[in-house]
């Protein structure tokens, strides 16, 4: 009686949880949906996103981005992606990268790259719920969606609206990061959720003379904490000043890392 189908925020024991997820693009086949998340700001999750995404493209899979960073859009930039998106019968059409990427975000249909997004929660939702019903993706083999930082509103639309295969959690090595993670863990098991594994950003910084590996914000923790909640640490990534320069001139998807490229096979292996 009254079920507003918000289950996130119920008390009820209902014997059948309502499903939410809202259908794809009816002209597009999305296989898997990953999220990309974090507990916090500056992290380097689009980063992470971008890269591993591009990792798994060129591992021979179809891939795309879907941007639910709807305030803070920062995907076309890297990818050097420009707007405005095109549409036809079938739909919205994404951006479309050099490898081949797919990418459809709030950037693309702005007038200005630099026009701020002023909306409120339901208004973010929503767009993001139509990113996924509208543009008409094609034959995606792997959706990454990257998610702005926090458990909040748009954590809570993509868990309910998409059919989330399981997410990765972008972390840095701080202490304050860490309890940060728990938080991030804990709202995916409440949303029954699987979790892929973490990916450590900015884990050290390798000296370009003698090779050794510096810990410039303190020494690691992350092995401690996957262990005490269960899930594999993906990969752990270097301070790499060229990584910030290519991402400047939109040509993220030149950035190698072998981390990555192994992170790609590990939840490859995961979903399948």
């Amino acid at each position: 009686m009254g079920c507003t189908g918000d289950c996130s925020s119920c008390s009820s024991s209902c014997s059948e949880k309502k499903d939410l997820h809202v259908p794809c693009n009816e002209y597009s086949k999305v296989k898997k949906v990953i999220g990309v998340v974090s507990g916090k700001g500056g992290v380097g999750k689009s980063l992470v996103t971008s890269m591993l995404t591009t990792a798994m493209q060129v591992k021979g899979n179809a891939c795309g981005i879907l941007d639910a960073d709807i305030t803070g859009p920062s995907i076309p930039k890297a990818f050097g992606a420009k707007g405005p998106a095109m549409q036809n019968e079938m739909g919205l059409l994404p951006a479309q990268t050099k490898t081949g990427i797919k990418l459809m975000s709030i950037n693309l249909l702005l007038e200005k790259e630099d026009q701020p997004v002023i909306w409120r929660g339901p208004v973010i939702s929503g767009v993001i719920q139509q990113f996924w019903q509208e543009v008409f993706w094609g034959d995606v083999d792997y959706m990454f969606v990257d998610m702005p930082p926090g458990t909040g509103d748009v954590a809570l639309t993509v868990f309910q609206s998409l059919p989330v295969d399981g997410i990765v959690i972008v972390t840095t090595p701080q202490d304050l990061v860490t309890m940060i993670v728990k938080k991030a863990v804990n709202m995916a098991n409440m949303m029954n959720v699987p979790i892929l594994g973490i990916v450590e950003n900015m884990s050290y910084l390798e000296c370009p003379d003698c090779g050794k590996k510096i810990s410039v914000f303190g020494e690691s923790k992350i092995d401690e904490v996957a262990k005490e909640m269960n899930i594999p640490v993906l990969a752990k990534l270097p301070i790499r000043s060229e990584f910030a320069g290519l991402v400047d001139k939109g040509a993220v998807e030149l950035a190698e890392i072998s981390e990555l490229y192994d992170a790609a096979d590990k939840i490859k292996e995961l979903l399948n």
